[in-house]
């Protein structure tokens, strides 16, 4: 299993917002620099974060961009999802389109419903505190890169 660039980078944006939730509402040039994402990419899944209801954002000067629920409230499957971000079995299928191997597509198909289950029940509150207990084992202090 492999995220994609779109659900990694997402991941990243929505645990910087966790890691600044005391803070005003992020700018995305601020939130791109930090995690360093090209600003116009995280503009297009700040767009679908906050359509799916996971961010807010703020106009004005002192806008940005926020989370629109506790971070204990938000998974990692969520997230995902808002993006389009999938996460599916590479399955080698014959010329019908069926798998060649249903024993080892019966165990990936398993282990798929598995990881998903997992996603659901990661939220960014886990993460959070994954983050900072690293930071605090490396002796680090402030920002981080995911």
């Amino acid at each position: 299993m492999k995220l994609t660039t779109r659900g990694h980078y997402s991941v990243k944006a929505m645990l910087d917002l966790t890691m600044h939730l005391d803070k005003p509402p992020q700018s995305i040039r601020v939130i791109a620099r930090r995690q360093n994402i090209p600003q116009h990419y995280l503009e297009q899944l700040l767009i679908c974060l906050r359509k799916d209801g996971l961010v807010r954002s703020v106009r004005g000067a002192q806008g940005g961009y926020c989370l629109a629920r506790p971070p204990g409230r938000i998974s990692l499957g969520r997230v995902l999802a808002a993006v389009g971000d999938t996460i599916e079995p590479l399955v080698k299928v014959d010329r019908s389109g069926q798998p060649e191997d249903w024993v080892t597509f019966a165990l990936w198909l398993r282990i798929h419903r598995r990881m998903l289950d997992v996603l659901e029940d990661i939220t960014l509150e886990d993460l959070y505190y994954d983050t900072r207990s690293h930071q605090a084992a490396q002796g680090e202090e402030g920002s981080f890169i995911v």
